[in-house]
């Protein structure tokens, strides 16, 4: 297992160090003026020239993105003109329309999108296992059918549909709810809860739906197997042979599923922060792109990209935990 670990920790280095080359290359080596990109419309030509500097733009291409690589794994120094500005790693450098390091606007904007990716995904995939492990025990009969039809509906729903339905109903008619509010967790646990039980419940209904279809087919897939068979043929029950047996094989392609999702749900959520007015980093995203503001842009993608491969290395993890053979190639 240990050298398993360490293929897969290596392989991630490997992508992040890719990641970061095309990421680079995208924003800061195309066609355009990315000094200008940064700074803003509304910068004149001496603030231009001043960010032109600051990013190192008249050096090597080479030279550049070793800049950019080194201010994110070591920290960066900037000079304002006047004094020398100092940026922690990992340093994605100045919004030059904020006059704010980037960094910051990112930890500030972080730990509400964690929390409504933690809460969906754990949603989607409480309801997702639930339901097609119900179904593919069911199969054949009414359950299947109804569970397989509110499946469809949830994957043919848009977020924003499911968001506004549950607004209205547990919010605006019913009161049961308060009208989301983030509320940090350190502050008040309990608010902080209450306050995301819509946008995860929004956001985790969307993402349910396939997990309930791929847990439903795996699951079949694996009871059609010639040792489940087998342990059937020798009198075992039912409920253990599923339990114990076919659920630990058909959970594998959930997880893998589950690393990819979560991992996009910190830059993918969009809509549902925007909907339930959530301070996360995909709001973010939206007005950095809307302004120009290309520091931040780029400091959203890396960080969305280091989410989905760490994410990967996880559900590596569990995946090795669930099937030994893995960990064994």
């Amino acid at each position: 297992m240990t050298g398993y670990l360490l293929r897969r920790a290596a392989g991630a280095l490997a992508v992040l160090l890719v990641l970061s080359v095309v990421v680079y290359a995208t924003f800061y080596i195309a066609p355009g003026d990315p000094a200008r990109l940064a700074c803003g419309p509304r910068c004149n030509p001496e603030q231009i020239a001043q960010v032109r500097a600051q990013l190192s733009l008249g050096d090597p291409v080479y030279v550049q993105y070793w800049h950019f690589l080194q201010g994110i794994v070591a920290g960066h120094d900037y000079s304002t003109g006047t004094a020398l500005l100092h940026c922690d790693a990992p340093c994605f450098g100045l919004s030059y329309q904020n006059n704010q390091q980037v960094t910051d606007m990112l930890i500030e904007r972080l730990p509400a999108t964690a929390s409504l990716a933690v809460g969906a995904m754990a949603v989607s995939l409480l309801l997702g296992t639930v339901t097609g492990l119900l179904s593919a025990l069911r199969r054949g009969g009414v359950t299947e059918r109804v569970l397989t039809w509110l499946t469809l509906a949830g994957t043919a729903t848009p977020v924003f549909i499911s968001g506004l339905a549950l607004l209205m109903l547990f919010c605006a008619y019913l009161a049961w709810l308060p009208f989301p509010s983030y509320v940090p967790l350190t502050e008040d646990p309990e608010q902080w809860a209450w306050n995301l039980l819509l946008p995860w419940a929004a956001l985790g209904l969307l993402e349910s739906a396939k997990y309930a279809r791929l847990t439903r087919s795996s699951l079949l897939e694996t009871l059609a197997e010639d040792h489940i068979r087998t342990f059937r043929a020798y009198g075992v029950a039912e409920r253990k042979l599923v339990t114990r047996h076919a659920l630990r094989g058909a959970v594998a392609p959930v997880i893998s599923l589950s690393a990819a999702d979560f991992g996009s749900m910190f830059g993918g959520a969009v809509l549902t922060e925007m909907m339930f007015g959530l301070p996360g980093i995909g709001a973010l995203l939206v007005h950095a792109t809307v302004t120009l503001d290309l520091p931040v842009v780029v400091a959203v993608v890396m960080v969305t990209g280091t989410a989905v491969v760490l994410a990967n290395i996880v559900a590596d993890v569990l995946y090795a935990a669930a099937d030994r053979r893995v960990a064994l190639r």
